[in-house]
């Protein structure tokens, strides 16, 4: 876990006011190809009007993608020489048509939205993230899961020369992630080819990502390569690699503490002082409902 002095915080890590205050103006003006075709459309609050958005340099320079090193600033640094072209995706498991998909093809015509969310990391530390893509659930009823379909589970890219992270054995791969149906269809779960209104960078998971706000951020899978739908629960990297620590679910609970530190509270990059975390992130409104009766200390 990294907790920075205040003397060791850059300027770069505090929000600028007048990019916040002009976001609006810069997104208007921002490309729309950060899906290749598909329309910008109006910006969608998904966060409180008191959460200020993390600055670019900090939401592209300090990132968790091990595939790319475990350093925070390893990823910026080791996927400058990364390319997409011809990216595709492998569909599986329990759905009408087994196929790989041109990403591309797979994505044309969906409206690209700007959602502004807050993310939570098991480290302790926290983001607000302008973030454009479209709904997972509209790209699911494409691709057609089967009425046997309960789990989605997504991997990442495998290319140790691509990717000189994965040389490591510090995590099993290709990273898995996996999600219940229907998490995977609630509005707020995101489809990620953009991020402040430019096109995804390789380390924040190019060229399409996962995006589950009220979950930790290690459940958003990055840079995927192959989406399989099955009966059964997926087998996860994390759950996989240390169970003890990382269940499947993991939803953010403020009340289970990771065995190593506190869940209960968290900084914010950019601010000096620890906050309270909130139940499932602050989305407990829309997404409680999809746990009721669940014990949530068991299934973390």
């Amino acid at each position: 876990m990294l907790i920075k002095r205040a003397s060791d915080i850059q300027p770069s890590e505090i929000t600028d006011e007048k990019l916040f205050m002009n976001r609006r103006s810069f997104m208007a003006k921002a490309s729309a190809a950060a899906v290749g075709g598909a329309l910008m459309a109006g910006p969608v609050k998904a966060a409180s009007e008191d959460d200020d958005l993390t600055p670019w340099e900090t939401v592209t320079g300090y990132n968790n993608f091990y595939e790319f090193g475990t350093g925070k600033a390893d990823p910026a640094k080791n996927a400058t020489k990364f390319t997409t072209d011809e990216w595709s995706v492998k569909v599986t498991g329990d759905v009408e048509e087994e196929r790989t998909w041109d990403l591309e093809e797979m994505i044309a015509g969906f409206t690209v939205e700007e959602r502004i969310y807050r993310h939570r990391c098991v480290e302790g530390w926290s983001m607000v993230v302008p973030w454009n893509g479209f709904p997972l659930g509209d790209l699911i009823k494409r691709l057609k899961p089967t009425s046997e379909a309960k789990y989605v589970s997504f991997t990442t890219l495998y290319d140790v020369r691509r990717m000189p992270g994965q040389m490591s054995p510090v995590l099993p791969w290709p990273y898995v992630e996996g999600l219940r149906l229907d998490e995977a269809m609630n509005p707020l779960t995101l489809m990620v080819t953009g991020v402040y209104g430019k096109k995804l960078p390789p380390q924040n998971g190019a060229p399409i990502r996962l995006i589950i706000p009220w979950k930790y951020g290690f459940k958003g899978g990055k840079s995927i390569v192959r989406i399989n739908f099955s009966k059964r629960q997926p087998m996860t990297t994390w759950n996989e690699a240390i169970p003890r620590e990382y269940g499947f679910y993991a939803n953010v609970n403020p009340e289970v503490d990771h065995p190593r530190w506190t869940q209960a509270t968290e900084r914010r990059l950019g601010e000096f002082f620890r906050r309270d975390t909130l139940m499932f992130n602050g989305y407990t409104e829309e997404v409680e409902s999809l746990y009721a009766g669940m014990n949530l200390r068991k299934y973390y």
